[in-house]
């Protein structure tokens, strides 16, 4: 991964020529969920299947924000989820290409194509189906409400904390994330800072007994650690507005100066 959180064909070229027999599967987000880069999955499809691998992608937050086609990127598999499409939450797909035969889980019952016995709960489809094809036609639109929004979100925290950072890939990332570092400050601080003033976010980071660990996201990217818990991951969605944004505007400024005035006097 790059420090725009792109997955470079050539790496995995690389990766895959030190022992193509080792590799069975390369799975690859179709867009990162934490800073909303998008992958080039074509060029990795066409890569992996230089060597006879399959190729799987997982389009959760891809889906009803980019141009999602199975057929034209050339992967063996493909993910989708509801909950992210407005859809029921429990209910999922898996895109197959034919002539793929992957290995079942669930065995018994032969239902799709053998792929995964047992009864399926059928309203639950509907309502994915249903929202898939929504996500899919009102794509365009919300595209561009969300983009606006995004952009005026950047621009006025910028203009709130001059030295913040965007993360992620400028020139190709989800319309509805915006992953920032605030230097000087720790991301668990301005995440409770932003939730007392009614302002839901996340840090992306993982915990582990109550320690919390730098974005391995972030990580990945080449970024240090301290860039990496100073990140917070702000969402929109279908019912985001810009009165949402004004509020946030609002309250970063002195959430910020908050938690960088409160991280000096514990290193002190």
């Amino acid at each position: 991964m790059d420090g725009l959180g792109r997955v470079d064909p050539g790496t995995l070229r690389e990766a895959i020529e030190r022992d193509p027999e080792s590799v069975a599967l390369v799975s690859v987000m179709w867009a990162n969920n934490e800073v909303g880069t998008v992958q080039p999955v074509a060029e990795l499809a066409s890569v992996a299947a230089e060597y006879g691998v399959p190729l799987h992608t997982d389009a959760v937050q891809a889906v009803g924000a980019e141009p999602v086609d199975f057929a034209a990127s050339g992967v063996s598999a493909l993910t989708v989820s509801g909950h992210k499409l407005g859809g029921p939450v429990g209910a999922g797909a898996l895109v197959v290409a034919r002539g793929l035969i992957p290995v079942p889980v669930l065995h018994g019952g032969g239902q799709e194509r053998d792929i995964r016995s047992g009864s399926l709960s059928t309203p639950l489809l509907r309502g994915l189906a249903t929202a898939v094809d929504l996500a899919a036609a009102e794509r365009e639109e919300h595209v561009k409400h969300l983009t606006a929004l995004r952009d005026e979100l950047e621009e006025r925290v910028r203009a709130a904390v001059p030295d913040v950072v965007v993360n992620g890939d400028p020139d190709g990332r989800l319309p509805g994330i915006s992953h920032l570092s605030f230097p000087g400050c720790e991301g668990d601080a301005l995440l409770m800072l932003l939730d007392a003033k009614g302002i839901s976010c996340s840090t992306g980071s993982a915990c582990s007994a109550g320690v919390a660990q730098p974005s391995h996201v972030l990580l990945a990217m080449g970024a240090d650690p301290d860039t990496a818990l100073s990140s917070l991951r702000l969402s929109l969605g279908r019912a985001s507005t810009p009165e949402d944004v004004a509020a946030l505007a609002e309250a970063i400024g002195p959430a910020v100066e908050r938690a960088r005035a409160a991280r000096a006097k514990r290193r002190r």
